[in-house]
């Protein structure tokens, strides 16, 4: 009953719903779910470590950037919840509104693969430094880079 408890817990607010509503599509770093939230980056990382602790979420760290997806159903209550917010999420304005902003976002190159940065030209004390657009090695439209 504690682990349904904290389920409930971690939903019982607007901006960590959004999230889920997110995470249900796939695995997103931080700074994507913070573009389409419009959130600060303490206020969203907040709020995914509150879904965490809850069990909904779980995250892992590639360099410098954390990626967080929804849990996997370790239990029958856990998949019937994620099948029942899918089904609760579809036709809700700012939800259906943030999925169309992610699909855009993919579109454009957002962060959802990590990528190194690579300098361009010789190395100078001003160096210049740029990120290959994300979503072409997804084999996305080029876009716009990330910042």
């Amino acid at each position: 009953m504690k682990e349904l408890e904290g389920y409930f817990k971690g939903l019982s607010d607007v901006t960590r719903l959004r999230i889920m509503n997110l995470l249900l599509q796939g695995e997103l770093c931080v700074c994507d779910i913070q573009r389409i939230v419009d959130g600060s980056q303490p206020t969203i990382s907040r709020h995914l470590n509150y879904l965490k602790h809850s069990g909904l979420v779980l995250d892992r760290r590639d360099g410098l950037r954390v990626f967080y997806r929804v849990a996997k159903d370790t239990s029958a209550d856990l998949k019937a919840l994620r099948q029942f917010l899918r089904k609760v999420f579809k036709g809700k304005g700012v939800l259906d509104a943030d999925l169309n902003e992610l699909k855009d976002a993919m579109a454009r190159g957002a962060c959802a693969i990590p990528t190194p940065i690579r300098t361009v030209g010789p190395v100078a004390s001003d160096t210049t430094t740029s990120r290959t657009p994300l979503g072409a090695r997804r084999g996305f439209q080029s876009g716009a880079e990330h910042v």
